[in-house]
């Protein structure tokens, strides 16, 4: 479903991944962790084309999709949720919603409608609290709610690949732990799912494999169940590349 190889890519002169290459299939729930500035959010937002790679090839069911914009991106399916949930703070609940199912406008056609309305049915029935809210400003949410929200947005366009960005930040722990509770519920939609935290624990207990990124360049690579019991994992978070 998704592959990567030998992708480089940054800001301006700073690189920030490194000859960097993974492959998942299809169904599969990949966690990314380490610390600040490893590159975890530059890989995702590669990925979703919000930034060109320099160097390397990107591949999307087959197809190479390294020139592609994010837009096209989107129309095939990679949806990124980002970092800080930027939602639309002043239009309501649903109008949030209904903008995040536009990448399917253009191949729907005269189905676009009916999808918006599914898509509708299936964010309120997984938080049922943004149906509660569907006439409240984005910005009226409490920052759980608001993560809700960011998370229906990007499931409006039928993604085939999510990428969650932070999806607890600046969640307290007990609603990061009911939050990733309900992201358990995803993996039943057969998508795809990168997710992307600075801390291993709860992205290891919803992934099948891990990832431990320092400097650019994967450090750490294996089944999600062995890296929560490696007794290394620690000093390798730490250590310096």
């Amino acid at each position: 479903m998704l592959r990567l190889e030998g992708v480089e890519c940054g800001y301006g002169r700073i690189q920030v991944l490194r000859d960097f290459s993974l492959s998942l299939g299809a169904g599969d729930t990949l966690a990314v962790f380490g610390p600040n500035g490893a590159g975890k959010s530059t890989l995702l937002k590669v990925i979703a084309g919000a930034i060109s790679a320099w160097r390397g090839r990107i591949d999307c069911d087959g197809a190479d999709i390294t020139r592609l914009g994010a837009e096209d991106r989107a129309e095939r399916g990679i949806v990124l949720c980002p970092e800080g949930r930027r939602i639309f703070t002043s239009l309501s609940v649903e109008e949030n919603l209904r903008i995040g199912a536009t990448p399917l406008r253009k191949s729907l056609g005269s189905a676009y409608a009916g999808a918006v309305r599914e898509g509708l049915e299936r964010a309120y029935a997984m938080f049922p609290v943004l149906r509660e809210r569907r006439d409240n400003s984005g910005g009226a949410l409490s920052g759980g709610q608001q993560q809700m929200l960011a998370i229906g947005r990007a499931l409006m366009a039928r993604p085939k690949i999510l990428l969650l960005d932070e999806p607890s930040l600046g969640l307290a722990p007990r609603l990061a732990d009911e939050f990733y509770a309900a992201l358990a519920d995803l993996r039943t939609l057969g998508m795809t799912i990168v997710v992307v935290e600075e801390s291993a624990g709860r992205p290891l207990r919803l992934a099948d494999r891990g990832i431990l990124l320092r400097g650019g360049r994967i450090v750490r690579d294996g089944a999600a169940a062995d890296l929560m019991s490696a007794a290394d994992l620690g000093a390798a978070y730490l250590a310096e590349h």
